[in-house]
């Protein structure tokens, strides 16, 4: 096989990209010693830094800051407080919402916002009605107000 040879995509060959199958598909395996080059996160023509504009396309939550709302989430999920969740990637703020029942309106909203960073803080914590229940700088301090007080137990 001749590399960058166009060829129609084999059910068998792991290396093939199946799309479509009519579509003729470029395939080119790489050595091991042939650097990977990714794709480019945003697309030519909607907002890419060399258009002028500066920042991100899209908002998101990094791997610490996911980390720790799952584990959050996790344990009250254990504790049966809380179902189900969705996260949302906007080009403005990331939405990491809590819910109780999968058909309900979120009962807690963790918004990301980049725009608020240098004022109220990057992170709030929204309750079901729209009320700011805590903002900051710190993501563990505004996940603070989600975690549940100790309890005495009484017998």
């Amino acid at each position: 096989m001749a590399a960058g040879k166009l060829i129609e995509p084999l059910a068998n060959d792991p290396g093939s990209v199946h799309h479509c199958p009519s579509q003729r598909t470029e395939i080119r395996r790489l050595s091991d010693g042939e650097p990977i080059i990714p794709f480019p996160r945003s697309q030519p023509g909607r907002g890419t830094p060399s258009q002028g504009t500066s920042g991100p396309t899209q908002i998101a939550f990094d791997r610490k800051e996911l980390n720790l709302i799952l584990n959050l989430y996790g344990m009250h999920v254990a504790e049966g407080d809380w179902r189900d969740y969705a996260m949302d990637f906007g080009r403005e703020v990331a939405t990491f919402s809590i819910f109780r029942r999968t058909s309900e309106v979120p009962l807690y909203r963790i918004v990301k916002n980049p725009a608020l960073a240098r004022k109220q803080g990057l992170y709030a914590v929204i309750a079901q009605g729209g009320l700011i229940l805590k903002r900051g700088h710190d993501l563990a301090q505004v996940l603070r107000v989600l975690v549940k007080k100790p309890q005495l137990a009484t017998t």
